[in-house]
């Protein structure tokens, strides 16, 4: 009788240090203040192509609970 071996799994870990998503909502924050915003942002076209740049950026873009903008549809 054969004896089949056992399957070797080798598992993958990853860590995240505690302060990660408050450096991914800065840096989020950082990025979406008006100096920040570069031609070919998303934002940018919207304002682009309307009338009332301010007009488009408050309406196409809704704050969060957590302080990011949602680009809502």
């Amino acid at each position: 009788k054969e004896r089949e071996l056992p399957l070797r799994v080798r598992a993958l870990v990853m860590t995240i240090g505690f302060d990660l998503p408050r450096q991914i909502l800065n840096a989020q924050t950082e990025a979406g203040k008006p100096e920040n915003i570069r031609k070919e942002d998303v934002r940018d076209m919207l304002v682009e192509n309307s009338k009332d740049p301010e007009k488009v950026r408050t309406e196409k873009l809704e704050p969060r609970a957590d302080g990011t903008l949602c680009l809502n549809g």
